[in-house]
């Protein structure tokens, strides 16, 4: 058990750190390869929505079908998917507009100078994004722990795709806090320090969900993380892969994501 949650955390906490790789390419990179990011989230997107439907669901339900009769069972399982999606559609109800992760920033905006007036307006926008992308991934953090319990095949497939969307949030906190301090030192360091919220995610769920972890608890947990999957792929994944979109790149690579991950699932599994 030690090993399987020490290799679960790892799996957080380089899913949570792929923001650092959103600010470097925001550093070193001179335009944003937007065919790239397009189909990267859009495979992001596919990974996540299929694993969450085709596998996660079916496993809560299993779980609470076998404790709670094929009726009741059911029942619960929807409540669990149906209440992840909720909980992680008022986490972004309550952001601040100001720091909402969904905005997309691209690499070149690094070139345009702010006036002086925009400066205080930038730092704060960049901390609030930093904040909301930190609140945001909490629940991330507690889906791939999960996950990783679970299946360790799962956990990496899902740790993937989670590592993915980040890359864009990190240039989403990179770009306004270098724009205020001109401190790209500064700018890496809240970028990178904002996907920390994953690996904290996941030892919340182990100090207070691992102790009270029946069969019970496995299915709705599980229905949940599902709900937050489908909720995150959705409202943020492919609305931000469109607007990286060129000639379809988002919807190819949701089809390659799912038949990725179908494929993974099947040679894994036997």
């Amino acid at each position: 058990m030690d090993g399987n949650v020490l290799f679960a955390l790892g799996l957080t906490v380089f899913a949570g750190l792929a923001t650092g790789i959103g600010s470097l390419l925001a550093f070193f990179t001179s335009r944003t390869n937007k065919k790239f990011l397009s189909v990267a989230l859009g495979f992001s997107a596919g990974v996540m929505i299929f694993v969450a439907l085709v596998e996660i669901f079916f496993k809560a339900k299993d779980a609470l079908v076998a404790e709670l009769g094929t009726t009741n069972g059911y029942w619960m399982t929807l409540v669990g998917f149906f209440g992840g999606m909720v909980f992680i559609g008022l986490i972004d109800r309550l952001l601040p507009s100001l720091g909402n992760p969904h905005e997309v920033k691209s690499v070149e905006a690094m070139d345009i100078q702010p006036t002086s007036h925009e400066h205080a307006r930038l730092m704060k926008m960049g901390m609030f994004t930093a904040l909301a992308i930190g609140i945001h991934n909490f629940p991330e953090g507690i889906a791939t722990f999960m996950s990783a319990m679970s299946d360790p095949n799962l956990g990496i497939a899902i740790a993937i795709a989670v590592a993915i969307h980040n890359i864009p949030e990190g240039i989403a906190v990179a770009v306004p806090i270098y724009y205020a301090t001109g401190s790209r030192k500064r700018a890496f360091k809240l970028s990178f320090l904002s996907g920390l919220a994953e690996p904290v995610g996941a030892i919340v769920a182990f100090l207070i969900l691992m102790p009270f972890l029946s069969d019970m608890m496995f299915g709705i947990v599980f229905a949940g993380v599902a709900g937050i999957m489908v909720f995150i792929s959705l409202d943020e994944l492919l609305p931000a892969a469109k607007e990286f979109d060129e000639t379809h790149s988002s919807i190819y690579g949701v089809v390659a994501g799912m038949m990725v991950m179908a494929a993974s699932l099947v040679l894994f599994s036997v």
